[in-house]
């Protein structure tokens, strides 16, 4: 519809309500002769509501104060270098050096040929940005934006730059600290997040796109965000873009309440939704990082899940709350304290576990090594239990538990895209399976025979897999000259996948 044919539907509108104010003005007046006059005058008399915005806030004086302690971070990375051959790619070249190929327009032999540079060149890898937490030199930022740097340059507001130090970064909350060699620097207040409130006005201040000392401002969009197994996200209407990563978000009072982060877009740029991490969380693991260099974190041993509405009904719990157990891995706490599948975890140590997401960051922020209370809901009962938290293993040994020996299978399986690892024994009974091993992730040509994560193989060329080891053995027999078959579980299906392995 024109906007000109709405002229008229709006005139009509206003008219009425002059004519309804009119009769109510004239209602008013004959109102008051036979109401008390202190009645009267009350009515006549009665205050406005006070407006509940007043204006939009000034922050030239916020930037003023903290802009000074934010700083640009660059890093750069080692690069091994070789001579080129022929234009021809470092990808290509491994391809032919794998399979002992010739490369075209390459004799085998020849002259003295040029040594690879051992030592690698550095190459310029990432910018982001960072705040000063002490006048002693010591910046935190997100731990991605210094993951795989050879070296890390931090950069103040007065253009003085220094070679950083990583003291340590924890991926699994993304936070990170690095220490430069100066004193009597400008550091931020830490704030509040308990105070922090939806709808408030934050501000950021960072380097998108590598543009030095941005800044940015919104209000909180909403808090407790969940979007990792650590970390309440803080959500924020804040422009962020790439290389904001690790800048502080501030509040009005000055005070960093949070790190930003992450963004949700569809096209790599700010889409109106941007992630910031509680600054409380964040100093929590900065304090061990600074005094150990890692992070520490306890475990009890069980895989939860969410507890609908109708599993809270049906039980008679009630509400849906809670972190139902699907499974307890053997001779973990969980199994020491008597925890059984099935059983719904309400509190934990006191505390109430409102969502699924609640438990991991109680159980994750506990000393290894503390007794605490648990009280499950099981069968219609609340059982009361204690149980000694346990330490969760570090990345590194996690990442070795799940067996990528040093060896030619190893290189097959990385040429087929696939990464697995070991199943736990509570989920090998769960599937009801005697062996195997889980899919991590799938690339390339086990991606496009419709692998994915979470899949489990049973056996590589009929082969049966028991573990890891056994996977990667059956996988180095293999016909490389043909398709590999594997017979893969998925949920409850089971079903043979033939990979193609990338040969030409």
């Amino acid at each position: 519809m024109p906007l000109m044919q709405f002229k008229p539907l709006h005139a009509a509108v206003l008219a009425v309500g002059v004519a309804a104010g009119a009769a109510t003005v004239a209602w008013g007046d004959a109102a008051r002769q036979w109401m008390p006059a202190a009645h009267a005058q009350t009515v006549a008399t009665a205050p406005a509501a006070a407006p509940l915005v007043t204006g939009l806030p000034d922050f030239t004086q916020l930037v003023d104060a903290v802009g000074p302690a934010v700083v640009n971070i660059r890093t750069t990375e080692k690069i091994s270098t070789q001579p080129s051959m022929s234009g021809i790619d470092e990808d290509m070249l491994e391809f032919f050096r794998r399979f002992g190929l010739p490369v075209p327009n390459v004799p085998r032999q020849g002259g003295p040929q040029q040594q690879p540079n051992d030592e690698g060149e550095e190459r310029p890898s990432g910018v982001g940005s960072g705040f000063i937490l002490s006048a002693d030199g010591y910046v935190m930022t997100n731990a991605h934006v210094v993951e795989g740097a050879s070296e890390v340059i931090v950069t103040l507001t007065d253009k003085r730059e220094y070679k950083a130090k990583i003291i340590g970064a924890d991926k699994r909350t993304d936070v990170a600290v690095v220490k430069i060699d100066a004193k009597g620097l400008p550091a931020v207040k830490i704030g509040d997040v308990s105070r922090l409130k939806v709808g408030e006005w934050v501000m950021a201040i960072g380097s998108p796109f590598g543009l030095d000392n941005s800044v940015t401002a919104g209000i909180v969009s909403a808090k407790q965000r969940d979007t990792g197994d650590y970390l309440p996200f803080i959500q924020t209407d804040v422009a962020i873009n790439p290389g904001n990563s690790g800048g502080p978000l501030l509040n009005m009072r000055g005070e960093v309440v949070g790190i930003n982060s992450q963004i949700y877009s569809r096209s790599g740029g700010f889409m109106g939704i941007s992630f910031a991490i509680p600054i409380d969380e964040a100093v929590r693991v900065s304090d061990q990082l600074r005094a150990t260099g890692k992070v520490t974190r306890g475990r009890i041993g069980v895989q939860i899940g969410q507890v609908t509405k109708e599993v809270a009904e049906s039980i008679g719990l009630g509400t849906a709350r809670g972190a139902l157990v699907s499974a307890v891995e053997p001779d973990s706490p969980a199994a020491k304290a008597g925890i059984e599948a099935g059983d719904i975890i309400v509190k934990y140590d006191g505390k109430a576990i409102d969502k699924v997401g609640d438990l991991p960051r109680l159980v994750g922020n506990t000393k290894p090594g503390t007794k605490s209370a648990i009280t499950v809901f099981r069968r219609g009962q609340m059982r009361d239990l204690s149980i000694m938290v346990a330490e969760v293993e570090s990345d590194e040994k996690v990442a070795a538990a799940d067996g990528k020996p040093a060896s030619g299978a190893t290189a097959t399986a990385k040429q087929l895209g696939l990464v697995v690892g070991e199943l736990s024994e509570a989920q090998k009974r769960a599937l009801a399976v005697k062996g195997g091993v889980r899919v991590l992730s799938a690339t390339d040509a086990a991606a496009r025979a419709g692998l994915r994560e979470g899949d489990v193989v049973l056996a590589v060329a009929n082969s049966e897999v028991t573990s890891v080891k056994s996977f990667e053995a059956a996988l180095s027999k293999a016909d490389k000259s043909k398709p590999v078959n594997l017979l893969v579980r998925r949920g409850e299906w089971t079903q043979y996948v033939l990979i193609r392995p990338n040969t030409k």
